[in-house]
């Protein structure tokens, strides 16, 4: 007789872990963001800009979700604020479980903003609750037109998707207008953020969207 196990309870004991994770920010005032991408995307890159962007108006955190490598942990560490890899040694993403230890790395207190970089990955970081406040993905105009429509979960259960690239409008066979309106079909609420992390052009709508998130959780502690 074939075995068959349910993977809701694995879902369900996420969803638990996640809702103390959440406690724990909501106690310390910290608005948590799960940042998402396909491998390419710009992701880090964006991070990077973003780090830049809010310095001297944020405190930042960072969690680096990576299968194998510190690479990014170790670009990030050279921007000055507080950063935590977590190697999934092949898993495709980051659980509530896989978070939770690393909140005792950091001094929560001296936190405003705790961005966690999910693992690249466009399908599986959408499925799990890690006790975040937002998700943001991040997609690149090469990436072509079709991802919102193929991938249209991380779409569904983000707040904000940044469209990364711009520079490289002219010279690639992309329609921004009709990916803006296919992601606003899958997702009206989404706020969406045209930017060039390799420039830095139209970022600061962005950060001030951060901002506003920030105060409005800190504004919840109160």
């Amino acid at each position: 007789m074939v075995k068959v196990r349910m993977a809701a309870p694995v879902l369900q004991q996420n969803d638990e872990v996640a809702a103390e994770n959440r406690k724990v920010f909501l106690q310390k005032g910290v608005f948590v963001l799960n940042l998402m991408s396909s491998p390419g995307s710009g992701k880090t890159s964006v991070l990077e800009r973003t780090i830049e962007g809010l310095s001297g108006r944020l405190k930042l955190g960072v969690v680096e979700g990576d299968i194998y490598t510190t690479r990014d942990a170790e670009r990030i560490e050279k921007y000055g604020v507080p950063v935590v890899q977590i190697n999934t040694a092949g898993a495709c993403h980051l659980d509530a479980r896989m978070v939770k230890p690393t909140l005792e790395d950091f001094d929560l207190r001296e936190i405003d903003l705790l961005i966690v970089e999910n693992v690249g990955n466009l399908v599986c970081p959408a499925e799990f609750d890690l006790g975040e406040d937002a998700r943001a993905a991040v997609l690149s105009v090469t990436e072509g037109n079709d991802k919102p429509v193929k991938y249209p979960l991380v779409f569904r259960e983000s707040r904000a998707v940044l469209i990364n690239k711009i520079d490289l409008l002219p010279y690639i066979d992309c329609d921004v207008d009709q990916l803006e309106k296919d992601l606003k079909q899958i997702n009206p609420e989404l706020m969406l953020f045209r930017v060039s992390a390799r420039s830095g052009e139209g970022f600061e709508p962005w950060l001030s969207w951060l901002e506003n998130q920030v105060q409005e959780k800190q504004t919840q502690k109160r």
